[in-house]
């Protein structure tokens, strides 16, 4: 078999992955990056079939990964694509057995949760004046808190995303994997100002016709919210805030998580709002909290 009919099977299992389990694009691209990457290392070795890959350089693949200085975060995320890759051309009836398994995954040190204290998220959501642009920010940060959504699904949103009456977001969620996530009170309070009283002057300094602008979050040109504009955005509150760590969209994420398990959420339920298609990406947040319960019980029990 040529390299050529290799190329073929990674395309269609890019093709699979796209329409069967629409994966989103930044997905998609990595795994096209790691398919790409193992069938180099392949042909320098002068195998061209990556159907006739065995363990053995499976095996070398990794430790030439390691040796290359890259993390083993990164080595797991390739040796998953591999594995994917490997299931489905054994589903294809391409391979006769599974040269990934028995591969141990590299052990990552799981590193710190970054997120704020419920004093700094107030600092924070105080941090915006009452002008038009302060209104559009304290609504960003608002909703930002109080629904975890990432930075994509914040920029993505529409005006007919929220539903203010009801106390809901429509959030776009990846891949076209939408999901409802509920609102409260201040959040509702906050996107209400903004878009009667804010939203418009937006709006209005967009040249030319207006009237088919449907982006909730909109900047000083009437057009839809860049991430980089966003990012700005956080980062110069926290500075207004004093607040030592740089906000991001992640930290305000992993605040909303980490302060609903403190309030007793369920797991399951967090994973939903979160959108986490893994349950383990929300265990993550589980186990912060208990280590800080923890951490707390050491600190201020007499017999601890």
């Amino acid at each position: 078999m040529k390299v050529v009919e290799s190329a073929v099977f990674a395309e269609e299992f890019l093709s699979y992955l796209k329409n069967e389990k629409r994966m989103a694009k930044n997905s998609l691209d990595a795994y096209k990056g790691d398919v790409n990457d193992f069938q180099a290392f392949l042909t320098k070795r002068g195998i061209a079939d990556i159907t006739k890959a065995t363990n053995t350089e499976i095996v070398a693949y990794l430790l030439d990964l390691k040796e290359s200085g890259r993390s083993a975060s990164t080595i797991n995320r390739k040796l998953a694509s591999l594995r994917s890759y490997c299931r489905y051309l054994l589903s294809q009836g391409k391979l006769k057995e599974d040269p990934t398994l028995n591969i141990r995954s590299p052990k990552v040190e799981r590193k710190e949760i970054e997120f704020l204290s419920l004093e700094e998220i107030d600092r924070l959501l105080a941090a915006p004046d009452d002008t038009v642009k302060g209104k559009r920010d304290k609504a960003i940060l608002e909703l930002m808190y109080a629904t975890g959504i990432r930075v994509n699904e914040v920029i993505a949103a529409d005006l007919m995303d929220v539903n203010l009456r009801i106390g809901f977001f429509t959030c776009p969620g990846e891949a076209g994997k939408a999901r409802i996530v509920p609102i409260g009170k201040p959040a509702r309070a906050a996107l209400e100002d903004y878009i009667t009283t804010a939203r418009e002057a937006f709006l209005s300094r967009k040249e030319g016709d207006n009237t088919m602008e449907s982006a909730l979050f909109l900047n000083h040109r009437g057009q839809r919210l860049t991430r980089q504009g966003l990012w700005k955005v956080l980062k110069d509150y926290g500075e207004k805030a004093e607040i030592e760590k740089t906000i991001t969209p992640h930290i305000l994420r992993n605040s909303f998580a980490v302060h609903m398990v403190q309030n007793g959420a369920d797991i399951k339920s967090l994973q939903e709002l979160l959108g986490h298609e893994d349950i383990s990406a929300t265990e993550v947040y589980l186990t912060q909290a208990k280590s800080r319960i923890k951490d707390v019980y050491d600190k201020t029990h007499p017999r601890a």
